[in-house]
């Protein structure tokens, strides 16, 4: 890295939540839009400076690197570009993922090939890149973004839950690797959230005004969640005041998965 562009140093111990990654530099993947530039914007409010990794350029101000998470190459050129532009790296939320319908029939070994790709081994080939410049931070943290699905089985979701499972999975055995170290590694595990992905499958809906209506009723607070909710979420496990919170799963769903409610 050139120390010659490195960011201002971090300070730990204070209160001032609004400032707690200042100095910090961040990478999210998919954070050209829905909660990945929800994310980016957070972190950025509160001080870090942000590195976008998308297949799709982000229209925010944050800095972009193009990023194919099924592409070797192309993950290590986007990690790379991010500390050539901020010179470190403290913070990566591996947020970026694909999602699929059906049951256990409906998809092809195609689309399961290429969602493992994407939602599971994507976030290993960015942590792998990452690593040797979190190693350096003094309050280094990975961030995955799971799901309300690697917790609850929700019908016709089979390949997308799969991958999510492997998720929260891989998050704890990768806390355990890399605690010693000093780098923290958490998951968060959103419901069902109000982001363009949803819309899209709302639009495809025979009756998008009832699909979206049944959505919200299996989330015991009635709404989806909002991508600023998740965002919230996020800079909580990647605080680097939060030294303790480690291995964790923080849900965002609203209850839909702790939750067992008697009918109305």
């Amino acid at each position: 890295m050139d120390s010659a562009v490195s960011a201002r140093p971090i300070t730990l111990g204070g209160n001032d939540v609004t400032g707690r990654f200042q100095g910090m530099a961040a990478l999210v993947t998919g954070g050209a839009s829905g909660i990945g530039a929800a994310v980016a914007d957070q972190l950025a409010q509160e001080g870090a400076d942000v590195s976008v990794l998308d297949v799709a350029p982000t229209q925010s101000a944050h800095h972009w690197e193009e990023c194919d998470l099924a592409d070797t190459a192309s993950v290590e050129a986007a990690v790379d570009g991010a500390l050539k532009r901020f010179g470190r790296l403290d913070v990566v939320v591996n947020n970026a993922g694909i999602g699929a319908q059906g049951d256990v029939t409906a998809n092809s070994d195609a689309e399961w090939s290429r969602a493992w790709e994407v939602n599971v081994v994507g976030m290993a080939r960015v942590s792998r890149a990452a690593l040797p410049a979190l190693r350096e931070s003094p309050a280094a943290s990975i961030t995955n973004t799971a799901s309300v699905a690697s917790l609850a089985g929700l019908p016709q979701r089979v390949l997308y839950s799969a991958t999510k499972g492997a998720v929260m999975a891989m998050t704890k055995a990768m806390a355990a690797d890399h605690v010693r170290e000093g780098i923290r590694v958490n998951c968060v595990a959103p419901g069902t959230a109000d982001t363009p992905w949803i819309q899209r499958l709302l639009d495809q809906a025979a009756d998008p005004d009832a699909e979206r209506a049944a959505l919200e009723a299996r989330q015991p607070h009635r709404r989806l969640v909002s991508a600023d909710e998740v965002a919230r979420a996020v800079a909580y496990l990647a605080d680097p005041e939060n030294r303790s919170t480690i291995g964790v799963c923080l849900s965002v769903d609203g209850g839909m998965e702790a939750l067992r409610l008697r009918p109305e």
